[in-house]
């Protein structure tokens, strides 16, 4: 469905960034992240959320480091930096403004869609 993945591609910044502020986190552990806390809603490619930390990483707002995981193998974490901090509450702010504004438009359709449950009981 080619619209929820551009709504989805709009916000993979937001999700990457807000996991990162949590916690340094590598790119396979982050995919599983956004789909165990969307309860299976959300379901991003890892080369989707290595598409957004390059262009993170490039834009200063994220850094890597290599951590060795067992004998040989290494892993590429990234890290939340100050501009990422940041961008990460701009980018927060916009989105509810975005989300808000959208709900109160559908939730004032007569028969439109509606958030609150209650409203279809």
């Amino acid at each position: 469905m080619a619209y929820k993945n551009s709504l989805l591609t709009g916000v993979t910044d937001l999700l990457v960034l807000f996991i990162l502020d949590r916690q340094d986190s590598y790119v396979y552990d982050i995919t599983k992240t956004i789909s165990r806390e969307s309860e299976g809603l959300l379901s991003i490619s890892q080369n989707t959320i290595y598409t957004a930390v390059y262009k993170l990483e490039e834009a200063g707002m994220i850094s890597e480091y290599s951590k060795l995981v067992g004998r040989k193998r290494t892993r590429v974490y990234y890290h939340l930096e100050p501009a990422g901090k940041e961008h990460l509450m701009t980018l927060s702010e916009n989105y509810s403004n975005i989300t808000n504004g959208v709900l109160n438009i559908l939730n004032r359709q007569g028969d439109g869609v509606s958030t609150d449950e209650s409203a279809s009981n």
